[in-house]
Formats: C-alpha cells, structure tokens, sequence
C-alpha cells in the first residue's frame, strides 16, 4: 500500500510549517550541509584551492534498483569539503544499508551550475534526483536531508518529495540534524568531544552556524544554553547571519580572562562561511576581529559532516525514516 508523504511524517511537518513564516533566498536556508544546513551561501572560492572533484562521488548513476536512498544537502563547491562531509555522511549511510543505493541531490542549483562549469561535474538537483529514481523503477524511496535544523530548506524539500508521493510504492523523509532533544544532547557532547584538547581555561572555543529569520534560529540559543547548562562553560555559539551574532559572542567572550580563542564552524561542511568570513583575513572576518581585540586566534577548517558520531546521527535517522515505512 502506498504510503503517502503527508501521512509518513506529519509530526515532523507540523514542527516545520510552524516554524516557517515566510520565503527567503537560498543563502538564508543548511548544511551541511550543509547545513545546513546551517546552509551556505553561493560560495566564493577563487582563491582557495578547494581540492581534487575527481575525488568525490556524484553518486548520480542510474542502475538503481527498487530500493533507493536519495541523500540532499545545500552543497558545496569546496571539493575536499564536499568529499569529507557530504560525501562521508553518504558513505556512511550506504556501509549501513547494503540492500540500498544511495544516491546525491543538492537544493543550491546556483553550486551546482557553478561546480559543473568549473570541474566539469554533474551533480543532481532534487527534481533531476526524484526523477532519475521514477525512471529507474524505484519503489522504496528515502530521502535523507544533511540540513541541521527544521527550517526553510527542508520545508522546501518536503514539498518538493510531496509531489512525488505517487510516482513511488512508498516514500519517506528522515529528520534534520537536530530534531529531539536527544539529537542536540549528543551534538553538545560531540563537538566538545572534538574540541577538549583546546578546553585548557584560557581558550574561548568559539563555533560559527550561519543563522536564519526562521523561528528555527532559536536551535543555537538552545545548544548554547545546553552547553552552559552542562558545565563547557568556555564554549560559545554565534551566527553570520542572525543571533547571536558576532558581537554578541565577542561580548561574551572579553567578559572571561582569555588569550586564546579557537573558531570552528557549527555546519556540515566547511566551505564559503568557514573559509571567508570566519577566517578570513577581511577586516571584518571573525578571525580578523578577535585578533583586533588582542586574542591569538586559532581556525579549525572541519565541518560537522567530518565527525563519525555525527555521522553516525544521520545514519540513525535514515534508519528511522526506512523502519517508518514498514509501520
């Protein structure tokens, strides 16, 4: 029996349309990514050397089979990047579902017309995605976003899968990032995990998301207040694109005694944001404004998508979303 997308995930819909108020352009989404998702903007790389494409995997083959589960992020054009978090989170979902095949769609098409001009790389869009799955005979779709949070991206992914809900015996879309209180429990203790060699007291470990008008934005207050709340009290989180913003962390961070901070992205991957405007070396770049205030600075150019654990997080949830269809 078919099961209809609106059916599969009405809890996690509702969470989503009540966050949504309006449209924004593609830059305000990720993640991740990405990501994102805590998404990324169109990024500007020319004067990065962003590593081999050839290295990564479109994973956009046909010769698919009945099972079929499709993996969406923002994108990025940093290839390395790409291939260490996108790429590694698709893998990793794949290692783990044998009798599935698992298959790349990106929502940024502006990345990916950007990616195929430069590298000569075809990457799907979601459309092109849903419809190479229609043509290949798939029966059993999941589609598994990398986007870190409930916001405007995966609203528009859910519509978009929502027009296909026919074309498919059964379809169905696992959760972003952070969805449970579990979900943000254990990103909190991964990414200190990931940063404890910094933790020495006199560093101010600092992580940059992107930040959005949705009411979904409230996840990096949350997470911050998590933090606290479990005793890190030398880590912070700060947006480029909303609150808390820049300031707000600078404030916060010359309000203890520290020499050293460490800036690090809270997004799946690290490409345009991680690269420019954290640390960059613009005058206005978070680097170059914490070392304006005396501090020696250090940039972890890693995205979320590059920890196992986290992985390991999108993998369960892709197994959720296919035990649902089983319900």
């Amino acid at each position: 029996m078919k099961k209809l997308i609106a059916l599969a995930l009405a809890a996690a819909v509702a969470l989503t349309v009540a966050a949504c108020a309006k449209k924004v352009e593609e830059q305000q989404s990720v993640d991740e990514q990405q990501p994102v998702e805590g998404q990324q903007p169109v990024e500007d790389d020319v004067n990065y050397n962003t590593g081999d494409a050839s290295l990564d995997d479109p994973k956009n083959g046909d010769d698919i089979g009945e099972n079929e589960i499709l993996v969406v992020s923002f994108g990025t054009s940093f290839n390395d990047s790409r291939r260490l978090t996108i790429g590694a989170i698709e893998d990793a979902i794949a290692a783990a579902n044998p009798d599935w095949s698992v298959r790349r769609a990106f929502t940024s098409q502006i990345i990916i017309d950007h990616v195929q001009k430069r590298d000569g790389v075809a990457i799907d869009n979601v459309q092109q995605a849903l419809d190479r799955a229609v043509d290949n005979g798939v029966k059993r779709l999941v589609v598994q976003p990398t986007h870190l949070m409930n916001g405007f991206e995966f609203t528009d992914l859910i519509d978009e899968v929502a027009k296909y809900s026919d074309a498919f015996e059964s379809v169905t879309v696992g959760e972003p990032l952070l969805s449970s209180e579990d979900d943000f429990d254990r990103l909190s203790e991964n990414i200190v995990a990931e940063t404890a060699q910094y933790d020495d007291g006199k560093t101010a470990i600092v992580f940059m998301g992107h930040g959005t008008e949705a009411d979904s934005n409230g996840i990096y207050a949350k997470m911050q207040q998590l933090l606290t709340d479990k005793g890190y009290d030398n880590y912070y989180i700060g947006t480029v694109e909303a609150e808390p913003s820049l300031e707000d962390v600078l404030n916060a961070v010359k309000s203890g005694e520290y020499t050293r901070v460490v800036l690090e992205p809270l997004m799946v991957v690290a490409g345009d944001h991680a690269n420019n405007d954290m640390a960059g070396d613009d005058e206005d770049s978070w680097k170059s404004v914490f070392e304006a205030e005396g501090y020696e600075v250090e940039c972890v150019l890693k995205g979320l998508g590059e920890i196992e654990a986290v992985r390991t997080m999108y993998v369960e949830h892709t197994a959720a979303a296919i035990e649902e269809q089983t319900v």
